[in-house]
């Protein structure tokens, strides 16, 4: 096909996959989302992605643009049938450059950029990116955080937003066009500004600092301290913070974002909380966010049965991190893919790694902390509160003020006991995964509520009527306590409708006020509510990037 042909002479032939087992690993999402694909192509340079996008469009093939393709809800990979075009996925994970502005105090990230090179990169200057890897982002990119105002742990910062990008948009007659609102003098014509960012030719006179425009949710720290609200601190349907790159959801094609950064904590301090009543939990968020001077950096919730699940499940991703850091997750995650890939084809379906890597970690000594475990096996609900600077003392005296109660405690962790308890709250999303993929026989599939909570909600904690309950071999809760948003994840039954349980289920969140998805984004689980859809038709009046996300027409101009 001449378009393949032109793919190739465009970023080599070794960077266009074509057929099912080379496209398997970019097709297929990492917990949803699966379907034919023409080609994934990925460009190595600004100016290859920008000539591969105007060949597709050319061609008229639907595009899905995907960063490191770590999403949870399906959104970065095509979802079955019923498009009425070609689809092409670009993949940028290897235009993957930083550049830091202003001293440090802002970068310009591309857009295959990983959260983790950016974390490491401001990390000798004493700064920290808007967000930290979590559960659901170990590998995924800056731009696809933006694209989806992904919110994370970090409760100052709030979701990611800038009105600072560069990003090809396809008008209503069909036309494609860049658009430079970086912010950086480039030049004029589309293959000069990209050509000029790919060589990083430009200089600090070449970039305006307009304080009217924002590079981060500059409101969020007071946002979320209004506990008397009745709407949610952040949802993805919010329309204060869609701004064109920003909750695009790949409607638009990104070529690079600018955001502000934050200066890091140097004195940091994680108090371990557990605790049988959900209502202490409430009362200590109530408490902190409405009465404390100093918000903390982090707060994690993990239900006891989320920790025991991620202690099995999520062993072998906890020691990989550990030993090997966050920038080989994608390596591993890549060549897990290969290999369940090859076993597919001999008949063995795509479980075999998963098997095999939760047998030898199980063969491992025990990974986590002593205290820890004693609090696992004590408590049912776990806060992971971490505090810097003058909040460490205001958060000591008020914990060791409390009244004491049998079935309420806290300690104070040491360094290494601190960053375990984040490591195993961040290996809880992949020991979902691997706890379906290992007991295929008693679970029929995964059900994922992304839930944001009233910001006034105390009675946070859900109760499942026993009629839904039935339906669930286990269920994993954790989240980001501060912000009200909660990962609410059911293991469902093996021969369960999830369709019409997940039905059951929104219809309880609605009755209690909540919004979702929180973060994840819509993906092709969700529903988009109409304001989102309308954002949606506004940035891609054609329907040509990412159709379907939301539960939206496939078709071209939204047939």
């Amino acid at each position: 096909m001449n378009l393949i042909e032109d793919f190739r002479s465009i970023v080599g032939p070794a960077h266009v996959h074509v057929g099912e087992r080379a496209t398997r690993r970019f097709r297929k999402g990492y917990r949803y989302g699966d379907g034919e694909v023409l080609a994934a192509v990925r460009p190595g340079t600004l100016l290859e992605q920008w000539r591969v996008l105007k060949a597709c469009v050319a061609a008229d093939v639907i595009v899905i643009f995907q960063a490191a393709n770590t999403g949870l809800t399906g959104g970065s990979t095509p979802f079955g049938e019923g498009y009425d075009r070609p689809i092409v996925i670009i993949n940028t994970m290897r235009i993957d450059r930083i550049d830091l502005i202003d001293g440090g105090r802002q970068v310009i990230a591309l857009p295959g950029a990983t959260l983790d090179k950016l974390e490491k990169a401001l990390r000798t200057i004493g700064r920290e990116p808007h967000s930290v890897i979590g559960s659901s982002c170990i590998g995924a990119s800056v731009t696809g955080g933006v694209c989806n105002n992904s919110g994370g742990s970090l409760i100052r910062r709030g979701p990611a937003y800038t009105q600072f990008a560069i990003f090809a948009q396809i008008d209503a007659r069909g036309d494609l066009h860049l658009v430079n609102h970086l912010g950086v003098e480039l030049g004029g014509d589309p293959e000069t500004i990209l050509a000029r960012l790919d060589g990083r030719a430009y200089s600090e006179a070449d970039i305006s600092y307009a304080t009217n425009q924002w590079a981060s949710d500059r409101e969020y720290c007071e946002h979320v301290r209004d506990i008397s609200a009745p709407t949610p601190a952040r949802f993805n349907a919010d329309p204060r913070r869609h701004y064109e790159a920003s909750g695009s959801a790949g409607r638009i094609g990104v070529f690079a974002v600018r955001l502000d950064t934050f200066e890091a904590d140097k004195d940091v301090t994680v108090f371990y909380i557990g605790a049988n009543d959900p209502d202490d939990l409430a009362r200590i968020r109530c408490d902190i966010l409405s009465d404390f001077e100093n918000l903390p950096i982090a707060g994690e919730y993990i239900h006891r049965d989320a920790y025991e699940t991620a202690q099995v499940y999520g062993k072998d991703l906890y020691l990989f991190i550990k030993a090997f850091g966050t920038d080989n997750v994608f390596r591993a995650f890549a060549a897990k893919s290969w290999f369940d890939g090859i076993t597919e084809k001999l008949g063995l379906g795509s479980a075999v790694s998963d098997h095999l890597l939760t047998f030898l970690a199980r063969l491992l000594p025990e990974h986590l902390p002593r205290r820890m475990n004693e609090y696992r096996d004590r408590f049912t609900h776990h806060l992971l509160l971490k505090m810097g600077g003058e909040g460490i003392a205001e958060a000591r005296n008020y914990l060791q003020n409390r009244a004491p109660k049998a079935e309420f405690g806290f300690f104070e962790c040491t360094k290494e006991e601190g960053e375990a308890a984040f490591l195993q709250r961040f290996a809880v999303g992949g020991s979902v995964v691997r706890y379906r993929a290992t007991h295929k026989r008693t679970v029929e599939d995964i059900l994922a509520l992304d839930v944001a909570l009233p910001r006034n909600m105390t009675a946070w904690f859900e109760t499942l009527p026993s009629s839904i309950a039935g339906q669930i071999e286990r269920t994993i809760y954790c989240g980001h306590f501060f912000c009200h948003v909660l990962h609410q994840e059911y293991l469902v039954k093996k021969g369960v409708d999830c369709h019409a349980l997940e039905q059951e289920m929104l219809a309880v969140l609605d009755r209690r006020g909540a919004q979702y998805p929180a973060e994840h984004n819509v993906g092709h689980l969700y529903r988009a509510q109409p304001q989102l859809e309308a954002f949606y038709r506004e940035l891609d009046p054609t329907n040509s990037f990412n159709p379907g996300i939301g539960k939206t027409s496939r078709r071209k101009m939204w047939a």
